[in-house]
């Protein structure tokens, strides 16, 4: 089997696919206030379109695939979409980000079609501040991770952007939240990408800080996780909660980076921090073979930057997070 290796001697085997840019949330370091510029129907890949490319993918190495968004479950065909993908042979590690809006109708159908883990954006749990970090109603995210819960999907992971002036008071509440219901923890660095990204590094926490003021309270050892990412993690001695810190700004993770990212408008990106990129529905809807494909996907890889420039070049990168898929 061919594999994708890029120049730094990385191998790529992990895909993130967002199958859509819409979402109905509105974080304001996500999608900028008052924006409507999502892409056109015509501009989208269609079902069979991301399933091909899926499969194509996974017959180049790839093994383990993210669906994202935007938020995916308000794609109307998403149960259909996990169903295929899910049965490609090659993939062997199928999960979802989401914000668990709408989780409590589809954890069920999502757990049968082959999805085995998530990840859910959770940044508070006030009600109000809830409301005005995302537009959303807090009390449908939860009532979606406990139907997860229920239907043991496994694990259940909380990712928490940290902000200064917004949420860092309540690392500890959300601490206990995750203990109480066997949840994984994950902090994450706000990142300056698109126009919100930018509005938000006023808001930066360098994770030092959370880890600091946790270790007030436990003690921790490090631990290893299933589909960690670029996650660092930590176990609290004596229990069972793992909690990871997501580092892009302080301490960046590029030098295991194994994974690309696919835009709802087919766009191969290589990096989340780097401009470079493949347009894969222009040369699909050309006509090209499976063949030729994946040849373009392997001279792709073969310029996959080293790292990303975040902190030296913060506002390369134009475009929202939710067209990258995160």
């Amino acid at each position: 089997m061919t594999e994708l290796i890029d120049p730094f001697g990385r191998k790529v085997e992990y895909l993130r696919l967002s199958v859509t840019d819409r979402c109905d949330f509105r974080c304001f370091y996500c999608i900028p206030k008052g924006f409507k510029d999502f892409t056109e129907s015509e501009n989208k890949l269609s079902l069979d379109e991301f399933v091909r490319l899926s499969r194509l993918f996974s017959e180049l190495g790839v093994d383990k695939l993210r669906i994202t968004g935007g938020e995916p479950l308000v794609r109307r065909d998403i149960g259909e979409m996990v169903s295929r993908i899910g049965a490609l042979p090659g993939i062997t590690d199928l999960s979802m980000s989401t914000n668990a809006s709408q989780l409590a109708r589809y954890a069920k159908d999502l757990k049968e079609a082959g999805i085995r883990r998530i990840n859910v954006s959770l940044d508070t749990l006030k009600p109000d501040l809830f409301k005005e970090i995302t537009q959303g109603d807090l009390n449908k995210v939860i009532a979606g991770l406990m139907a997860a819960k229920e239907v043991g999907l496994h694990p259940i992971k909380i990712n928490m952007v940290v902000m200064k002036g917004c949420n860092l008071d309540e690392v500890g509440e959300m601490v206990d939240f995750c203990l109480e219901n066997h949840f994984t923890l994950r902090f994450i660095e706000t990142m300056p990408v698109g126009a919100a990204g930018q509005d938000a590094r006023d808001h930066y926490v360098n994770l030092d800080e959370v880890r600091r003021t946790l270790e007030k309270r436990f003690e921790f050892e490090p631990a290893n996780m299933t589909g960690a990412g670029p996650a660092r993690y930590l176990k609290v001695k004596g229990g069972r909660l793992k909690i990871g810190f997501i580092t892009p700004m302080s301490q960046h993770f590029c030098e295991s980076c194994n994974r690309v990212r696919l835009s709802s408008e087919g766009t191969l990106y290589l990096c989340l921090g780097q401009a470079d990129k493949l347009e894969m529905r222009l040369l699909m809807r050309k006509g090209l073979t499976d063949d030729e494909l994946k040849g373009a996907i392997i001279e792709a890889i073969r310029r996959k930057p080293e790292k990303h420039e975040f902190n030296d070049r913060p506002g390369q990168v134009v475009r929202l997070m939710s067209m990258t898929g995160g």
